[in-house]
């Protein structure tokens, strides 16, 4: 697959519109690649980066090293054809060891920076509703992996919530406060395809406390 960078836990991928000084991926990535800058690529795939993940969350970042390996993984990511596997820490625990969501996520209808799962046709919500799977399965005590193929805001996140195993750190959703943020990691992906992954990237303290990786 194409180039595969790291993103720490509380760094952002683009610059920051409150803080454009704040380091950021893109930064480190133009620094490290100058040659990106003279490339065309389209507004908000700035550098080839192909994706995004949130502030909190560490891991792989997918990036094309030119406009046309681009378009072809933005059509993958479109098509479903990318496997997106994390790993988090769930603020409390329960009695299975995995589960599957399949459920709808809408922008929450009071609460801007908010998704809700639709529950029935008539679950309040703001716009669309756009679908979302999720599959869960536990790796060791509270430590989670999560798969998804499709890629709606916040749904990891909010699809734990909505099964009782919200982030842990995750005060949107139920998981407590936390000065660190919540606990979620993107191992990477996999072409559903082609079987092609993004490289490895390391671990965060969090995971290989549970993991014993080094």
């Amino acid at each position: 697959m194409a180039t595969t960078v790291f993103k720490k836990a509380g760094e952002t991928v683009f610059r920051r519109h409150d803080d454009p000084g704040a380091g950021c991926v893109l930064e480190t990535l133009m620094n490290r690649d100058p040659w990106r800058s003279e490339l065309p690529w389209p507004e908000g795939f700035e550098g080839g980066i192909a994706h995004r993940l949130d502030v909190w969350t560490s891991g792989a970042i997918w990036v094309a090293d030119d406009p046309a390996e681009l378009l072809a993984m933005r059509e993958a990511f479109r098509g479903g054809l990318l496997e997106k596997r994390y790993l988090f820490v769930a603020a409390r625990d329960v009695p299975w060891n995995h589960n599957e969501v399949r459920r709808s996520v809408a922008h929450d209808k009071r609460r801007k920076k908010r998704m809700v799962v639709q529950r029935s046709e008539n679950t309040p919500h703001r716009g669309k509703w756009y679908p979302a799977h999720t599959r869960f399965q536990r790796v060791e005590d509270r430590l989670w992996r999560a798969v998804i193929t499709t890629g709606v805001m916040h749904q990891i996140r909010v699809h734990a919530a909505f099964v009782g195993i919200p982030l842990l750190g995750d005060a949107l959703y139920g998981g407590g406060p936390s000065d660190a943020g919540f606990r979620l990691h993107h191992v990477g992906l996999r072409h559903t395809r082609t079987s092609e992954v993004t490289d490895a990237v390391a671990l965060p303290a969090w995971a290989r406390a549970y993991t014993g990786a080094q």
